[in-house]
């Protein structure tokens, strides 16, 4: 019996996927959830304009997307004020996050990281043989400069930083990043994923020159804009890297529809400034849900909040499962010591009363 002949490092790999899709779990369980709280979305939606422009952009979905995402890219560029040669638009910061790994990352190349950070770099990295080295919170922080001196201890090429963070919502800011940058091994650039800036305090964005060759920020239409499914990130570089990207990236990986969506959405700020309006009276709902519970809510610059359960790993990950047995959808982290926690995305009134009822049932049934 033949079949394909896989690298050597790809036979090495365990099959595995960075999250469990809420559908999958569904149809696992094999019953709807009741309340979606655990996959970081947007249920307030995009803007009624960016439906609108998709709406109207289907009829021409037998076209190609520009593969440069001409005016979105443009008109990200007019938005942050920088130059359109300093913006990628991608597949979601995951697609971006693939794309850079290539670039820069060949097998045993060190990589820096903190330990239970977003688990989609970390698949990244180890699809293309680089060397994971990864630090601990501190406070439940990412801790910048740990990561920084881990960097210069390994000769690392690339070190990845969330700001805010997920899962934990905690968040630094922009001046403690610009001071850190300055210790910055040379020829090792700095990642900075901010999927959640739309929702932080103001002085969480650091104020950093987007021709920098030090770092690379990465954003997202996901969060803030609603429209996590339409799959469209975007990157902040130096013009130098951005032109990289050109050589290993897919070209018509923009569909004509998030395209059109993206721009829409962004030119409806009134919009998303409702929207992070919403987030910031959810999160205090949930912070409320939890102290009437007896548990602490985590300050959260994003569009969650992680919420310590008081005791271990294993205790959160019973009441983790008594939730997903009500049909309450929530997530946790993954490495000690912040899996004490669960991780409840920002929702509607009636989703937030779901929780309401099913948490305390659950903290019930597990003491």
């Amino acid at each position: 019996m033949t079949g394909p002949r896989y690298t050597k490092l790809i036979d090495s790999l365990p099959s595995s996927v960075p999250f469990v899709a809420p559908e999958q779990m569904e149809r696992d369980r094999g019953a709807p959830f009741s309340a979606r709280l655990g996959a970081n979305e947007n249920i307030f939606g995009p803007s009624p304009k960016a439906i609108e422009a998709m709406r109207q952009t289907a009829e021409n979905v037998w076209k190609y997307g520009e593969p440069d995402s001409y005016a979105l890219r443009h008109a990200l560029a007019v938005h942050h004020k920088v130059r359109p040669d300093n913006v990628l638009v991608g597949e979601g910061i995951d697609g971006l996050l693939g794309y850079l790994v290539r670039l820069l990352i060949e097998p045993g190349d060190a990589v820096v990281t903190s330990d239970g950070a977003y688990p989609t770099f970390n698949y990244h990295v180890s699809g293309y043989g680089g060397t994971l080295h990864k630090v601990p919170y501190k406070d439940d922080h990412e801790d910048i400069q740990a990561l920084i001196n881990k960097a210069k201890s390994v000769n690392a090429k690339l070190v990845y930083f969330a700001n805010p963070d997920n899962p934990m919502g905690t968040w630094h800011r922009g001046t403690d990043i610009t001071a850190a940058l300055s210790e910055l091994p040379e020829d090792c650039l700095f990642l900075l994923d901010e999927a959640y800036i739309e929702f932080a305090p103001e002085g969480t964005a650091p104020e950093i020159c987007a021709d920098d060759p030090r770092v690379i920020r990465m954003r997202t239409f996901s969060k803030a804009y609603g429209m996590a499914g339409a799959r469209v990130g975007y990157a902040i570089g130096a013009p130098d890297l951005i032109r990289s990207f050109d050589k290993i990236r897919n070209h018509f990986g923009m569909n004509l529809l998030s395209q059109a969506g993206a721009l829409a959405a962004l030119q409806d700020q009134e919009w998303t400034n409702q929207t992070i309006e919403n987030v910031s009276q959810s999160r205090k709902a949930i912070a409320e849900i939890a102290s009437h519970n007896g548990l602490n809510a985590l300050s959260s610059a994003a569009n969650f909040i992680t919420v310590d359960c008081g005791a271990d790993g294993n205790f959160a990950r019973r009441v983790l499962a008594d939730l997903l047995r009500q049909g309450t959808f929530v997530r946790m982290p993954f490495v000690a010591p912040q899996d004490r926690c669960i991780r409840i995305s920002c929702s509607n009134e009636r989703d937030l009363a779901h929780l309401s009822y099913a948490l305390p049932l659950a903290l019930k049934a597990v003491r």
